[in-house]
């Protein structure tokens, strides 16, 4: 296995039948680039979309899935020795090759995994609360006291989003798809919750607010919700665009009734971002919220784990998720 390792691949785009488990070549860290040994990692929507053949990686990334990834630093490419020792337990941001037994990251893209935290548990925070921090932060420019509507919130940015709202003195609400998904991020902060499959999600959050309308969305969904998310927008509320679930075609009268609000519509993707880009974030992050994942604190982050499989098991994981069915993250374990 000298120079090789073990990964997740597919050779064609389709199900998650397609997927299994190739030996392919160890990656080699490039300039400033860090080798990490992978324990653990996780999955999300992006994979899905990839294994389908319909989100590419970006250019130079890994063609193997997986966008997060949490072990110990083996290595280091020339001008990235000096941060970091061989042994440190670590977490990283990646543009791909998450799913696999080694992979080479970017130093800006590593954080240090908080002190007794297990590598499955790691595993959970890069993307999805990097995301969350970037939409609410960067993106949204949520403010303490604005009413943020996170849908999905219970997925694995869900989860994170709830918990980031509190943290920055925002007021969480959420939208999900059942009820027991609604009572974990009821235990998480939200201040309440709608079930979009049963209520008309527009109506309630206007009655949570009494009349006034949300500040900031956090949408991953699209064309499905698009009508809602206007009834309750406030008067120059922020709707973040992350994600399509539910088509990215919309049929109607959009723009007037944006206007009437003076409601601005923001688009935003983490993958392709630059590599700087996500070192700044990275950087934020680490420094306001990452503190808070250690025990003790007068606030206690948390990331979720909806499951654990082995990483010959990924066929299984991504069912799961396109079924819909999990509760945060969905998390790989990497045989060592």
């Amino acid at each position: 296995m000298e120079g090789k390792m073990l990964a997740a691949y597919f050779d064609v785009p389709g199900g998650p039948e397609n997927l299994y488990i190739k030996e392919v070549a160890k990656p080699v860290p490039k300039e400033g680039e860090v080798l990490v040994k992978v324990q653990a990692s996780a999955l999300n929507r992006a994979d899905l979309l990839q294994r389908r053949g319909k989100y590419s990686p970006p250019p130079g990334a890994s063609e193997i899935v997986g966008l997060e990834a949490a072990g110990t630093v083996v290595g280091f490419g020339p001008g990235a020795d000096g941060f970091w020792k061989v042994g440190d337990p670590v977490m990283a941001l990646l543009p791909g090759g998450g799913n696999a037994q080694y992979v080479s990251v970017p130093l800006g893209q590593l954080m240090p995994i908080p002190s007794g935290m297990k590598t499955t548990e790691a595993a959970a925070i890069p993307e999805a609360w990097l995301t969350a921090f970037q939409l609410l932060h960067l993106v949204g420019k949520v403010q303490k006291g604005e009413t943020v509507l996170i849908h999905a919130g219970a997925s694995g940015v869900g989860t994170a989003a709830i918990q980031l709202c509190r943290l920055a003195g925002a007021v969480p609400i959420v939208t999900a798809g059942s009820s027991e998904k609604l009572q974990i991020t009821k235990k998480l902060g939200a201040a309440a919750g709608f079930n979009y499959k049963e209520e008309d999600f527009g109506t309630k959050c206007l009655e949570f607010t009494n009349n006034v309308g949300v500040d900031v969305i956090l949408d991953c969904i699209g064309a499905t919700h698009w009508q809602k998310n206007l009834q309750c927008l406030n008067t120059d509320g922020r709707w973040v665009v992350y994600g399509l679930m539910g088509s990215g075609e919309i049929n109607g009268d959009l723009l007037s009734k944006l206007l009437w609000k003076r409601g601005s519509i923001l688009g935003s993707l983490l993958r392709s971002r630059t590599s700087k880009y996500k070192a700044e974030l990275v950087k934020a992050f680490t420094e306001k919220a990452l503190p808070y994942f250690s025990p003790g604190g007068p606030i206690q982050l948390q990331p979720i784990v909806d499951s654990v499989f082995p990483l010959d098991k990924i066929p299984d994981a991504h069912q799961r998720m396109e079924d819909n069915k999990n509760t945060g993250k969905i998390v790989l374990q990497i045989p060592q």
